[in-house]
């Protein structure tokens, strides 16, 4: 089977797609592009079902190159027969592959091999065949210097043989397939969690796994973020972890394959079956299952981090406004910074409204003082320590001019503000400043600001930092370059974190791009972007379409319309006897296009139909606006939280089991998934998303474990 033949076998995309795309990939091409710009050739494949693509690629790639090191390893060990040969190429999976593999596998010693080395195999082989009486007499024949009587010959031979047993992969599957059904999930308190001192932090720490000291239930029902906690809790010492089946389940196939009549080997082999099932298959396979259900929890992890980030990077952006950015605080004050429309930091100032100082007036007439000097349109306020108090400070300053007020997450800020990115970006001003400056370029917008920061510094996922860390790097990359592209870049005023992630461009392109930026002056045209050193003909080809260029020379450069579409629009605008220009933005004059006509042999409807809709709207934005958004004024921390209020609510977390919910403190309530609806449920994002606002009814509050338990309110 090829490439292109296991990708077929694993979807349902036609023949050509399938060629096509792998053609592009292999082409160095990326899925935003592919997905955009090359339709016709991928049968308007979108860019999930290319990444699906792109993993079955990978996968097979990695199979592959298993066999290769394999049938290498066979070669080198003279073992390699046409047979086995054939054995390891037809293989269809890496679980196959390895089953194959796992006679000739170097081991470390082995009593198997200890008893080998001593003349025991040709007796194995006489018990496994079961045509001889008295074992006993057949064993005297085998005693020499290190085999000294016939009860160590037998256990030899057992060796042999139970380790046959292990590697038969007729047994093997079978008994996967019982794993697969029946494992059980076991987790026991530990003896150390037992004597921890109650008033410790570690002792708090292992409360949170109380619901698992004493803990069973079937794997394959164990849903992802409670294996992902379960597992943590291991990993902490609090409890510890089987995997366990019914032995006789396991023992009576093994017998059915191996035990063939009532011979005198009968006893021994029944001996040796429990030996090879409790020594060597159950721990192989106990292993195997928990790896498999642990990766598949990390999946499903990875998935919705992935679902959560997309989002949150896609949040409402408030635009080109100018911003008045506050990280509130008590006793260290808070900092205030005012930034321009595009983001540039112009003034910083430190107001201590709060306790200790309560110096109110004086803030207030600061604030008050900013948003006239720097013409400030709107205020985002932190939503950590001392948020509620700043922001009902605000709303009593009587402003000059009408100013929005929003409250701003500030989950991953401070790890921003200590990053190298934040030092380059100012290094003359301290932590607690560019905190507050983050704060302000969120609301501005959301994904230009959070693509500086490590994804999993977010605080959107589940168990992140315990999932597969490969596979959740590249999932979360792939995220905020398809957010990137989807939303278009303004290469002129693009941080190099932003640029990094558009199609084809990278770190030292984007690097480039700064240099040549500050050294040259803006780009006017998507053709000066060729000038930039190292960026060829197909960087250019990957990228320039998602770069945008504002008040260009070419108004066609601010819109996702790639430059090798325009002489198609040009050809549109002379069929309708117009100049280009008088295309963008009159959807009456774009109306009366027969886009047929204009179809190639590389270009086709899809192509022509996104080239018409970028037009009509060039540079759209596809991200909705900031909404004001307020909490109720009563709830300043969870004391003031009773049963049966109905508040106002942001989602800012979504996890399987259900999704979290500022109310506007520190502490967030939980909407268990089955508080979603008064129906089933299966994913909450069915029901809601990241940043949206809702209202909530509060079911139950535990102040002293600091959680809340919430209801969707229809």
């Amino acid at each position: 089977m090829n490439l292109q033949q296991h990708i077929k076998s694993k979807t349902t995309f036609s023949e050509k797609s399938i060629a096509n795309t792998v053609k592009l990939l292999d082409e160095d091409c990326t899925i935003p592009f592919i997905s955009r710009y090359r339709k016709e050739m991928t049968g308007n494949l979108d860019e999930v079902e290319i990444g699906v693509i792109v993993k079955l690629k990978k996968d097979f790639e990695t199979f592959q190159k298993r066999k290769e090191t394999i049938l290498k390893a066979l070669d080198e060990q003279e073992v390699l027969t046409p047979e086995l040969k054939d054995k390891v190429e037809r293989s269809q999976s890496l679980q196959e592959l390895e089953d194959i593999y796992l006679p000739y596998k170097k081991k470390r010693k082995t009593k198997a091999e200890t008893a080998r080395k001593n003349g025991l195999e040709p007796f194995a082989k006489i018990i496994m065949a079961q045509h001889s009486d008295n074992i006993e007499f057949i064993a005297s024949q085998y005693l020499n210097e290190t085999v000294q009587n016939e009860d160590e010959a037998i256990e030899g031979a057992g060796f042999i043989i139970a380790e046959w047993i292990n590697e038969n992969i007729s047994i093997r599957n079978r008994l996967r397939r019982i794993y697969e059904r029946k494992a059980v999930i076991t987790a026991k308190v530990t003896s150390k969690t037992k004597k921890l001192d109650t008033t410790s932090s570690t002792y708090e720490k292992a409360q949170k796994f109380k619901g698992y000291f004493d803990w069973d239930e079937n794997l394959s029902r164990c849903p992802s973020h409670r294996l992902l906690a379960i597992l943590r809790a291991e990993n902490e010492g609090f409890v510890k972890l089987k995997i366990t089946i019914e032995s006789e389940d396991a023992l009576e196939l093994i017998d059915r394959r191996i035990i063939k009549n009532n011979s005198d080997s009968k006893p021994y082999l029944e001996k040796f079956i429990t030996d090879a099932y409790k020594r060597l298959l159950n721990p192989a396979l106990s292993n195997e299952i928990l790896q498999k259900s642990k990766e598949k929890a990390d999946n499903t992890a990875i998935e919705i981090f992935a679902k959560n980030l997309k989002q949150l990077l896609l949040g409402s952006p408030l635009g080109e406004k100018t911003v008045l950015a506050i990280d509130p605080g008590f006793r260290s004050g808070c900092k205030v910074v005012c930034l321009d429309k595009q983001g540039n930091f112009k003034k910083y100032e430190t107001i201590f409204p709060h306790a200790p100082q309560n110096d109110s007036a004086l803030a207030s007439k600061k604030i008050s003082e900013l948003v006239s000097q720097f013409n400030i349109e709107a205020i985002a306020i932190g939503d950590g320590t001392a948020s509620r108090e700043t922001e009902q400070l605000v709303k009593s300053i009587s402003f000059k001019k009408e100013v929005s007020i929003f409250v701003v997450s500030e989950a991953g800020a401070s790890i921003y503000s200590a990053s190298k990115i934040a030092r380059d970006e100012f290094p003359k001003q301290d932590v607690t400043v560019r905190g507050a400056i983050s704060i302000g370029r969120r609301l501005q917008d959301p994904l230009a600001e959070l693509v500086k920061i490590d994804a999993k510094s977010i605080g959107v996922g589940q168990y992140q930092h315990d999932v597969d860390q490969t596979k959740l790097k590249e999932e979360l990359e792939t995220v905020v370059s398809s957010c990137v592209n989807l939303v278009g870049v303004n290469i002129n005023t693009a941080s190099k974190s932003l640029l990094t992630s558009v199609s084809g461009i990278g770190a030292k392109l984007a690097e480039n791009i700064i240099t040549f930026r500050d050294e040259h002056g803006a780009f006017t045209s998507r053709n000066d972007i060729k000038k930039v050193p190292r960026l060829g003909a197909k960087a250019f080809e990957q990228g320039a379409g998602f770069l945008r260029i504002k008040n260009g020379k070419n108004p066609l450069d601010n819109s996702a319309v790639h430059p090798e579409s325009y002489p198609i629009v040009k050809k549109m605008a002379t069929s309708l006897q117009v100049k280009e220009n008088d295309l963008i933005g009159n959807s009456k004059l774009l109306s009366n296009l027969q886009l047929q006509h204009f179809i190639t042999d590389k270009i086709g409807l899809p192509t022509l139909h996104d080239i018409k809709k970028e037009l009509e709207k060039p540079g759209l934005d596809p991200r909705e606006k900031a909404k004001m958004f307020a909490y109720d004024p009563n709830i300043k921390s969870i004391n003031d939280v009773v049963s049966g209020m109905i508040l106002p609510g942001i989602i800012n977390n979504v996890a399987a089991f259900g999704c979290f919910v500022s109310i506007g403190i520190k502490e967030s309530g939980l909407i268990h998934i089955s508080n979603l609806s008064d129906t089933f449920v299966k994913d909450p994002n069915e029901i809601v998303s990241l940043q949206q606002h809702v209202m909530v009814k509060v079911l139950d509050v535990d102040v002293q474990r600091k959680r809340i338990g919430l209801k969707l309110e229809k």
